[in-house]
């Protein structure tokens, strides 16, 4: 699933003035998972792969739970005078391949999230699964422990196309996880990629097929892109002309429309009201604390050394052998520091005009804490460029925006 798009800080500018906040923006909590059974040569997350060579055959090592657990634990209550009387409207238990906890383990992680945070009563608990770790009686224990929403990282169901992506499941273990968690679940996610190696239009519109057949509320439609420092950037495989792809994602859009979903951001398709709502706070730069390795977080708090409020954005240390020593007594938080008010613009939008129904203009100062002028004269002119729509209550990105969003965000770089 998405993570909250994080720019890089761009330094060198005016301080527009204190930011002016009524009310702090939603919370939602992030909790990292930083182990897989296997790294895939695509992924450039935040995670280590268990599977070992020993003697020629691959072994798999243990996810230190118990340990990882209290940690989190002693993360949490740490982070807690930032968020204090502040409630939590969705969880999202991503990694890494979070599946690969025992049902025990989530069961003490969550119920420990309780006792320390206050939920909303119909809160979103997201866990992200992978077809090779799905097992009936797993499946079951995190529903009961609480988890009422499952994303299933797919990809493909053609073995082949699989085996270019590195997954550890094929086909059929794709096809048993999936119907296992419409049996379990109400509410499910499929993730998919287009743009694999070697992968035909017919058979990216077949992936489609197969995964609209299996009943999900929702789905995550991706390009394959080579990101750095992964092993398909060091060892490229060669992958379908741009062309071919934006065939793959015509396709996939005009396909979904027709089976009633609702393309609510770039990526991200859903039944209509069972769109993802831990990744709606993100695009609508909703505060999010992150827990685990790794994990980052954007929290809106009064600054008393200053009289001021802020927002802050923080990364936990990234290693997990790091992250566990550190806690449960250290500090969890390996970098921090406040957003400069002159990036928060850029930073907003970035995020916002991903949402293909745009925002309401009384947003802006909501989550930034700056007055809607800021933006309003450089959204005029890309209105008038024919890159947004503009009216009383409702920015959006035209097609041609949604298009060219790079080029239309540049305009609001500090």
């Amino acid at each position: 699933m998405p993570r909250p798009i994080i720019p890089l800080h761009v330094p060198g500018q005016a301080d527009p003035g204190p930011l002016r906040f009524d009310s702090p923006p939603p919370l939602a909590l992030y909790i990292h998972v930083p182990w897989c059974v296997r790294k895939c040569p695509y992924c450039d997350f935040n995670s280590h792969g268990l599977e070992r060579p020993a003697g020629g055959d691959a072994r798999l090592g243990e996810v230190p739970e118990q340990a990882y657990v209290a940690a989190l634990m002693g993360d949490l209550e740490r982070a807690l005078p930032q968020i204090w009387g502040r409630k939590i409207s969705s969880i999202f238990i991503g990694g890494g391949t979070p599946s690969l906890l025992s049902g025990p383990a989530l069961q003490a992680l969550l119920d420990g999230v309780r006792l320390r945070l206050p939920l909303l009563p119909d809160a979103e608990i997201t866990l992200e699964a992978n077809p090779g770790t799905a097992e009936a009686e797993k499946f079951q224990a995190f529903r009961e422990a609480g988890v009422n929403r499952l994303s299933l990282g797919i990809q493909s169901f053609n073995d082949a196309h699989l085996r270019a992506l590195g997954r550890i499941h094929d086909r059929e273990q794709a096809l048993v996880a999936a119907r296992l968690a419409a049996r379990v679940f109400d509410n499910f996610n499929l993730d998919l990629m287009y743009g694999l190696p070697g992968q035909t239009l017919e058979e990216a519109q077949a992936d489609l097929e197969q995964a609209l057949d299996l009943g999900p509320t929702h789905l995550s439609c991706y390009q394959l892109t080579l990101e750095p420092n992964t092993a398909f950037a060091a060892a490229p495989p060669e992958l379908p002309e741009a062309d071919r792809c934006a065939d793959m994602q015509d396709a996939i859009e005009a396909r979904l429309a027709a089976a009633g979903f609702v393309h609510y951001e770039t990526s991200a398709f859903a039944r209509p009201g069972r769109q993802c709502r831990h990744n709606l706070n993100y695009w609508t730069f909703g505060d999010y604390l992150g827990i685990g390795a790794g994990a980052h977080g954007k929290i809106t708090a009064f600054d008393p050394a200053t009289g001021r409020h802020q927002v802050e954005r923080a990364m936990r240390w990234k290693h997990p052998r790091e992250y566990l020593e550190k806690l449960p007594g250290g500090d969890p938080v390996q970098e921090r520091h406040p957003v400069p008010p002159a990036e928060l613009p850029f930073e907003f939008l970035m995020n916002a005009l991903r949402l293909n129904q745009g925002f309401d203009p009384a947003l802006f100062p909501a989550r930034t804490g700056l007055p809607w002028l800021t933006v309003s004269r450089d959204l005029e002119r890309a209105a008038a460029d024919g890159l947004v729509t503009l009216a009383p209550d409702r920015v959006a990105p035209t097609e041609q925006g949604r298009h060219f969003l790079n080029a239309l965000l540049e305009r609001f770089l500090p």
